[in-house]
């Protein structure tokens, strides 16, 4: 009998990877439902216990690392204009070249480069990676960014394939860290086309409460299909081409309506060109979750960011996530992450969390906080326009402890859909002043979300140089050089699904406005400080569950108040009698210090703090001769009934850390 169960358990550890062979053995499966088996009941790489011990890191996959780095030289900061190379025509650099460049060509960013640079990402002490959509595009258009679905069930073939996906996730696992996938559920690409003579045109008709008829799916390169779809025709799997699975009420305004409505306008517009798919449909959303369970089992990832949330239904989204929980729950994954994309600030976001509650585990910051965690490490707000987004009865997200475990922390993002599309680090005072951010985001309530080149302060080309730019600071494509400076991008449409096809007439979208360096410097100051910063986060708990408070700060013998813009900042992590006291200089030039208020329970006058991490020590850990070295002690003492230690002369845009129980 015993015999007999081990048996049992040891069939069942062998069929995650009897599943992923078999089904990489064959072409991508043309049905979710008829072709493909899913498995139960077995054994994945299991989910970790609380989300808040993760640090996430979002790339483009087009815009990361194509693994050939080493062919490329270390961008020289100091010298970009020698980094912007002549054409092979002889043609001077020419900004408008590079930036069409950016908006309108895959780079050429892959899956294999993001294994490669594991190692990187793990020294900056990253856990979670979160991967731009990977799905199979509209080969006749450009859409790197991933959005513009054509098959469901395979990768596009410019970032590898299903096997390469595969590899990566487990060569992530391998090092301990975990994978999110970019999921678009709502919307397909433009794989089809309305009537010429429906109002507004076939391509994008203006929107109608209706339903417009259907046109004609489009071919590979986008024309009327005329016959049986190929592969790279129409839409997969088969079931994607039901035509009443799409709304087919055009492009609308996607703010327009009420979001408690589930027949908003802004729930049944096309995305522009992209269409909107039907969840109410009969057996719509049971299809998409079905193509969404397959990557879950093929892949053993560990959670899906969700894409364009807020365009669905409460019972929408409540159905498909409850689906996706139950079936990652079946193979091990008890704490699936899924984390949505809420457009339309904090207000929005909250609503869908408390609409979805256990259904949803998080929402992404990106509204007004976003806005205010910028603003307050730049030194030019303060420090309550951030914290107070944590306080009972003033935060919109919720409570200052529920609110760790259900917002992302986000600083930068590839769109920017609250203010400027710039980068923090484009007009920055200190070179490294993004690693301030970086420790707001890392040492308050939340789930830290690092975007790719904050470690190296990407933000476009030099002062001096944004005048040629078209629409700077209004454009997606400057939240998105490519970190490894490609020297031109790939040939447009479907020419460029052949890796070697280059479009030598347009520079690389390389980094800071250059072509053919790579910005991959592990000694940055940022990134140095960011890895410090990190790596402290894993060793003490009280920076992840600790509760929160914002500190008051006295100079100069002045009453203790909150501190107005660009002094320093401090709060506490508290976890039972264990204090962790975070400082942060947000001014860019100067010096700042104060003294900060600790918890007078737990910190009587006498006792001591202890300093455990300087950034500015960790940029020069031999050669350091500031104050506050890792290791000093800080005496506590009392003024007027608070306690608080003395902080002094912390260097710009530099953070402090100490506890009680060092």
């Amino acid at each position: 009998m015993i015999s007999r169960v081990l048996a049992v358990i040891l069939i069942m550890k062998d069929m995650p990877m009897n599943f992923i062979r078999d089904t990489l053995s064959r072409p991508r499966p043309p049905s979710v439902r008829r072709s493909v088996q899913l498995p139960r009941r077995v054994t994945y790489y299991p989910s970790p216990v609380d989300w808040r011990d993760e640090v996430i890191y979002f790339l483009l996959v087009d815009r990361f690392s194509d693994g050939q780095e080493e062919t490329r030289p270390l961008l020289d900061r100091r010298y970009l204009a020698a980094a912007r190379p002549t054409l092979p025509n002889g043609e001077p650099w020419r900004w408008d070249r590079w930036a069409v460049s950016g908006g309108e060509r895959f780079q050429g960013g892959t899956l294999r480069g993001v294994v490669s640079k594991l190692g990187y990402l793990h020294r900056l002490g990253v856990t979670t990676l979160w991967l731009s959509p990977v799905c199979k595009q509209r080969g006749h258009l450009n859409t790197y960014h991933g959005y513009a679905i054509q098959d469901f069930l395979d990768v596009d073939p410019r970032f590898g394939t299903r096997q390469d996906l595969v590899d990566l996730v487990s060569a992530a696992h391998e090092q301990g860290m975990r994978v999110l996938l970019d999921i678009v559920f709502q919307h397909s690409g433009p794989n089809w086309r309305y009537p010429p003579d429906v109002p507004g045109g076939a391509e994008m008709p203006r929107y109608t409460t209706g339903r417009y008829p259907f046109g004609s799916w489009l071919d590979a390169t986008g024309a009327p299909l005329l016959g049986v779809p190929d592969v790279d025709d129409a839409a997969w799997p088969d079931e994607m081409r039901n035509v009443g699975y799409y709304t087919r009420a055009g492009a609308g305004d996607l703010g327009a309506g009420d979001l408690n409505d589930p027949a908003a306008e802004h729930k049944r517009s096309d995305f522009f060109t992209l269409r909107d798919i039907d969840l109410d449909a009969p057996g719509a959303l049971t299809d998409m979750a079905l193509c969404y369970k397959y990557w879950i089992a093929l892949t053993d990832c560990d959670g899906f960011r969700l894409d364009t949330l807020k365009h669905v239904s409460f019972e929408q989204a409540r159905n498909f996530c409850g689906t996706i929980k139950e079936f990652a729950a079946n193979l091990g994954k008890t704490n699936f992450f899924l984390v949505g994309e809420v457009a339309g600030g904090d207000f929005a976001a909250t609503r869908y969390l408390d609409a979805l509650e256990r259904n949803l585990n998080a929402a992404l910051d990106i509204g007004e906080m976003r806005l205010a965690l910028s603003d307050v490490a730049k030194g030019l707000a303060p420090a309550r326009a951030y914290f107070d987004g944590f306080v009972p009865g003033l935060a919109i997200m919720g409570s200052h402890r529920n609110l760790g475990s259900r917002h992302i922390s986000i600083l930068d993002d590839h769109d920017h859909v609250f203010g400027a599309k710039l980068r923090f680090s484009t007009d920055v005072m200190a070179q490294h002043q993004a690693a301030v951010a970086a420790a707001l985001q890392l040492f308050t309530l939340g789930i830290p979300c690092i975007y790719y080149g904050t470690e190296q302060a990407l933000g476009g080309p030099e002062l001096s140089e944004r005048r040629w730019l078209p629409e700077w600071g209004r454009a997606d494509r400057y939240l998105r050089e490519a970190m490894f400076g490609p020297l031109h991008p790939r040939a447009s449409e479907r020419a460029g699904l052949d890796p070697q096809a280059r479009d030598g007439s347009l520079p690389g979208f390389g980094p800071f406005g250059t072509a053919g360096s790579h910005c991959f410097d592990e000694r940055f100051p940022v990134y140095v400080r960011i890895a410090a910063l990190s790596a402290l986060r894993a060793a003490y708990p009280v920076l992840r569950h600790g509760r929160q408070y914002l500190r008051p700060i006295s100079n100069f013998n002045q009453p203790f108040a909150f501190p107005p813009a660009g002094e320093i900042i401090a709060w506490s992590r508290i976890l039972d009698d264990e204090e962790a006291l975070c400082v942060i200089n947000p001014h860019g030039v100067a010096a700042r210090g104060g003294d900060v208020v600790v918890d007078a329970a737990l910190n009587r006058p006498g006792d001591m703090l202890t300093i455990i991490l300087n950034t500015a020590q960790s940029a020069d850990p031999l050669g350091y001769v500031g104050p506050h070295p890792v290791g000093q002690r800080l005496p506590v003492r009392e003024r007027n009934g608070a306690s608080y230690v003395e902080i002094r002369n912390l260097p710009p845009a530099e953070t402090l850390v100490l506890t009680n129980r060092p």
